[in-house]
This record gives C-alpha cells, sequence and structure tokens, in this order.
C-alpha cells in the first residue's frame, strides 16, 4: 500500500487532472455521478503509474481546458465516463 504522501501527491495529480478537463469531481460525487469509492480506485491506481513527473509536466504544460488526457494515464476511462456523463 502506498504511503500518505505518495497517496496525497496522487490525489493532487487526479484532481488536477479533472480540473484539466473541465470536471469538478466535488460536484460528480454531490449530483451522485461519482461514487466516493471510485475516486478512492482512481486515486490508488494513479499512485501505481510509473512515471508521475510526466503526468504532472503534461498538466503544467496545458493551457486552459484539455479535450482529452494523456495516453498513459490509468483514469482515462473514469474521466472519460464522467465526461459523457455516465454514473460511476
Amino acid at each position: 500500500m502506498a504511503d500518505t504522501q505518495t497517496l496525497r501527491k496522487h490525489a493532487d495529480l487526479v484532481d488536477r487532472m479533472s480540473q484539466t478537463l473541465g470536471l469538478d469531481l466535488e460536484e460528480s460525487i454531490m449530483r451522485g455521478q461519482l461514487q466516493i469509492e471510485t475516486l478512492g480506485d482512481a486515486v490508488l491506481s494513479c499512485s501505481g503509474c510509473a512515471n508521475p513527473g510526466a503526468c504532472s509536466r503534461w498538466l503544467t504544460a496545458q493551457e486552459g481546458v484539455a479535450n482529452d488526457t494523456p495516453d498513459y494515464c490509468r483514469n482515462g476511462d473514469v474521466f472519460d465516463a464522467l465526461k459523457s456523463g455516465k454514473r460511476i
């Protein structure tokens, strides 16, 4: 299991990715579109990434809202589902 510092770093990456994609995770939870457990699973999945630095650099390089996650994003399917309005 990942340590607290690692989980915080990846929770931040998941949050930054959602914002970059124009998604509001808190709003998605309040609307019942996103289950808290699914968000936790997304953070855990992100924590297994071999190169979070690439993600951080990609996020920093984005100007405004991006349409898609980078190909290597382990949570691309989660973000795609949220963007399409699916309940996950």
